[in-house]
């Protein structure tokens, strides 16, 4: 299991680069009863699926990670490095859980491996579409070795606001275009969203701002994205609170959205609630999904990446119990 996190993270497969990762995997992953499919997706990337009999339970997680690329580092409790948590811990973990139960004779269950999470999850989209019989998925995220109940939605939005360019000596003859993103912002910042009993406060991000005017010009055009972090009281009415703050100079563009999720819990684990998306709303062509995985998502996308090598160890116990769980309800 090690071994094979190591191998993954030693490839640079940050967004736009998953391709890099593929043959790594079917390189140092061979079981002997699995089925390899390898899934096309129609930007070009690929999905690599493993197949022990009919999946009627899939475990999955995804091979991309956050830029910048950083090289593994095993310091012998913990391994450092891009993707030791999110996600190729995940992979690492759920490939030794596969390797387990192939040993005990099931053949019911897949391993399902994912391009572009981090960019709008178009992976798990063409998955969900190719993938038939599927009673459960189990999506490796790093929960702290919690089941999650439920989390948030979340709906990225590209807005523009327009100006008018003018000498800046004279800025009674322009329109600033900053000018008005700061009242923008002020309104963004006063919306009140009803708080919800299990998700708690709706959150944003403004990222990617942009305005190419010189120092010495009015800008005339700002372009900017907020990333909601939506509940379910907040999902449905977010247009409504966006439509409230923008007036005439301003344009905006829903790119993409996921709702907020109820995941399926088994007995005997510790759960709780995450704030951050994951492929499971994309995957829901597969039944009932659930949420669970070594590691915390306080340092994942950080310099500081890492994931404790007993935590994986722990995962792939709790992973078989899952598993083992599920197996149960299918029979019921």
């Amino acid at each position: 299991m090690i071994d094979l996190l190591i191998k993954m993270m030693e490839v640079d497969s940050t967004s736009g680069k998953e391709e890099n990762i593929v043959g790594v995997i079917q390189k140092h992953f061979s079981p002997e009863r699995a089925v390899c499919e390898i899934q096309d997706i129609p930007n070009g990337k690929k999905n690599v699926y493993y197949k022990w009999g009919n999946p009627e339970i899939i475990f999955c997680s995804h091979f991309d990670t956050v830029p910048p690329f950083i090289p593994p580092y095993n310091e012998g409790k913990r391994i450092m490095g891009r993707g030791s948590c999110d996600a190729k811990g995940q992979i690492a973990v759920l490939a030794e859980t596969c390797l387990q139960l192939e040993a005990e004779g099931k053949t019911n269950f897949g391993l399902l491996m994912l391009a572009g999470e981090e960019v709008g999850s178009y992976g798990a989209r063409t998955a969900n579409e190719l993938i038939k019989g599927c009673k459960y998925v189990v999506v490796g995220e790093p929960t702290e070795n919690k089941l999650i109940k439920a989390g948030k939605g979340n709906v990225l939005v590209e807005f523009t606001i327009k100006g008018k360019a003018a000498h800046s000596g004279y800025p009674a003859k322009g329109e600033n275009a900053i000018e008005r993103f700061r009242v923008f912002l002020n309104k963004l910042k006063g919306l009140e969203f009803p708080e919800d009993d299990i998700l708690g406060d709706t959150t944003y991000n403004v990222g990617m701002l942009s305005s190419n005017n010189a120092h010495n010009v009015i800008s005339d055009n700002v372009s900017f994205k907020v990333f909601f972090r939506t509940t379910f009281a907040t999902h449905g009415i977010l247009e409504e609170k966006i439509n409230e703050i923008c007036d005439k100079h301003t344009e905006y563009k829903v790119q993409y959205g996921d709702e907020p999720i109820e995941f399926h819990t088994v007995e005997g684990f510790e759960t709780g609630i995450v704030s951050y998306g994951s492929d499971a709303p994309e995957l829901f062509n597969l039944g009932k999904r659930l949420l669970y995985g070594p590691g915390t998502i306080f340092v994942a996308h950080t310099q500081e990446e890492h994931v404790v090598i007993s935590d994986l160890h722990k995962a792939v116990k709790d992973l078989k119990n899952i598993y083992y769980k599920l197996e149960k309800e299918i029979g019921e």
